[in-house]
């Protein structure tokens, strides 16, 4: 492919989602329009055959193989380095694109520049509103209420749940927090200027610190409410308690990352006490023969988790794909 012969470069990482797959991959050729596409899968690892059928189902896309789990932020930022287009764009395959949403996305980038990156709405298989295309930035305040149970006690409160913006239906273009992964569009160049995803993050938390760090260089993140997806959350997530020890490993490697002083401090007591008390809460429901619940195992595993994870040897931003893509800003 001829330099930026494309418009959008479609980033898709894949583990055990062959199904799921096939559905997102025809949808994305499908809903095209007029978009010049490149679509980019990694498989990481894969033994449900997702190499085989994407060999010989989708023969225009670019298949990388990597035999290995690298995770979501390293899966995405080689994929990202194989981009020969304007824009980049992040997709699950677990989505489903609907109305052009692709295209509907990169013309609001193309006439409200300046954002940094660009998100859409989410919808279930019934129709309904799916809230996670989009977050409110964590703050003292929303983790203290995750803390006090408060978050649970009143979900989706504007007030004690503020991280899920429950309130606002994705349905107005509006500035926002954070952008999931699920369908998350940058230009290239912004990109790979903001160094693609810390790869110390294997999966979860890595969309939140790219927000901090675009917000900090100066873009304000935006919902496009014409570009929808379908969106089946969890589909292609490990087990519960899996998925809740990389979920709080992330979380406490954001914290560790983007909160200072007091307030670190502050909101890292608040996960350990925020994970105990749902802890303590399954323990008095579950009778005593019952299989330990999921917050339990996260609990006795919270000296590993609460530190974060490790920093790359090199660190990001001295080698790795993430300094690849940095130094291909220029090309």
């Amino acid at each position: 492919m001829n330099r930026l012969s494309a418009d959008v470069a479609i980033l898709i990482v894949s583990y055990n989602t062959k199904d799921l797959l096939r559905d997102s991959l025809h949808s994305v050729y499908q809903q095209r329009g007029s978009l010049r596409q490149q679509v980019i899968v990694v498989d990481n690892g894969s033994v449900d055959r997702s190499v085989d059928m994407i060999l010989s189902e989708f023969p225009d896309v670019e298949l990388i193989d990597a035999n290995e789990n690298l995770g979501f932020a390293r899966g995405v930022n080689l994929a990202a380095t194989r981009a020969n287009a304007e824009f980049v764009l992040l997709l699950n395959p677990d989505t489903v694109v609907l109305d052009r949403a692709i295209e509907r996305l990169v013309q609001f980038a193309r006439s409200n520049p300046g954002h940094g990156l660009y998100g859409g709405r989410a919808l279930k298989r019934d129709g309904s509103l799916e809230l996670s295309s989009c977050w409110a930035l964590p703050t003292v305040w929303s983790m203290s209420s995750f803390a006090l149970g408060l978050s649970t006690l009143f979900r989706h409160s504007r007030w004690f749940d503020p991280e899920a913006m429950a309130h606002w239906r994705r349905d107005t273009v509006r500035e926002v927090g954070i952008i999931t992964g699920c369908l998350l569009l940058a230009s290239r160049n912004d990109w790979r200027m903001l160094g693609g995803f810390d790869e110390r993050y294997f999966m979860y938390g890595e969309d939140a610190d790219l927000a901090f760090r675009a917000r900090c260089a100066g873009f304000r993140p935006i919902i496009c409410p014409e570009a929808t997806i379908i969106h089946d959350v969890g589909k292609a997530s490990a087990t519960r308690a899996g998925k809740l020890l990389l979920l709080f490993k992330g979380k406490a490697t954001l914290v560790r990352d983007h909160f200072k002083g007091w307030r670190k401090q502050l909101v890292l007591l608040d996960l350990l006490i925020g994970v105990g008390l749902r802890t303590l809460l399954a323990r008095m429901k579950l009778h005593p023969r019952t299989e330990a619940d999921p917050w339990t195992t996260v609990w006795r595993q919270r000296q590993d988790w609460i530190r974060g994870y490790p920093d790359l040897k090199p660190s990001r931003g001295q080698g790795g794909v993430s300094a690849e893509l940095k130094s291909q800003t220029s090309q």
